[in-house]
């Protein structure tokens, strides 16, 4: 049996992803296939959005500006009441963190789609991306970004390309 290649951590190598804060994710569907232009599965990933602070994983946090595109979607999660700016960085998915938060929101959407569909496919690519917004002129600007998206996205498709280089990747 072949080794196993192990993917580098692409995480801030000094961040803690349960510390408070505000953290730009943007999250693609699987290759990127225009899944959320069906209404019913739009509706799915956005409900399932506006619940994430229900989520175990997630006590401690609130929505920000997000929006569902055609095969992304890009959201702000506000981390309160988080982890210890002490607490040391963990080297797992643990809960209250981003990683475990994305993890139970694709995997809650994910189940409820295929139920819908009656058939299990994959609905997102792995990972995600995130930045974290360390101002409040980057915060404002990454609202506009949100609300402006749908706009940019029927003049520049292409664009979500350009924006992922500049977030970090995270496998989760």
């Amino acid at each position: 049996m072949p080794p196993q290649r192990r993917r580098n951590s692409m995480r801030h190598p000094t961040w803690h992803y349960g510390w408070n804060g505000y953290y730009f994710i943007t999250i693609c569907t699987h290759q990127r296939q225009h899944i959320f232009t069906e209404t019913a599965y739009k509706t799915i990933a956005e409900t399932t959005w506006y619940r994430i602070p229900t989520f175990k994983s997630a006590t401690s946090v609130k929505i920000d500006e997000f929006i569902v595109m055609p095969n992304h979607l890009h959201g702000i999660l506000v981390i309160e009441n988080g982890y210890a700016p002490d607490a040391p960085r963990p080297d797992k998915t643990i809960s209250g963190t981003i990683s475990a938060i994305i993890a139970a929101y694709k995997a809650a959407v994910a189940k409820k789609i295929n139920h819908t569909r009656d058939k299990a496919e994959p609905i997102w690519q792995r990972g995600y991306y995130d930045r974290i917004i360390k101002s409040e002129a980057a915060l404002n600007r990454t609202r506009q970004y949100i609300i402006r998206n749908p706009t940019m996205w029927q003049k520049k498709r292409n664009l979500l390309p350009k924006l992922l280089g500049k977030m970090t990747f995270h496998s989760h």
